[in-house]
């Protein structure tokens, strides 16, 4: 059973997000390469979550059914 992700950690630069071990960023365990993998909030901002891969999506125009004209 994996752990509860952490969407607003206190000091995300001092773990590796990389699997759910949580290793601290300089004694990596897991070999999941040579460098820590950076929390989504590092990446992409504080607002991730809201446009992340759960979110909501906007509403969208509904598809156009073959053999009709877009009007």
């Amino acid at each position: 059973m994996s752990k509860k992700f952490p969407i607003k950690p206190a000091q995300p630069g001092r773990i590796c997000w990389g699997c759910d071990r949580y290793c601290p960023a300089d004694a990596l365990q897991c070999g999941n390469g040579s460098v820590a993998t950076p929390h989504p909030s590092e990446l992409f901002g504080d607002d991730w979550l809201e446009w992340g891969l759960d979110a909501k999506s906007a509403a969208a125009t509904p598809p156009v059914q073959a053999g009709t004209e877009a009007e």
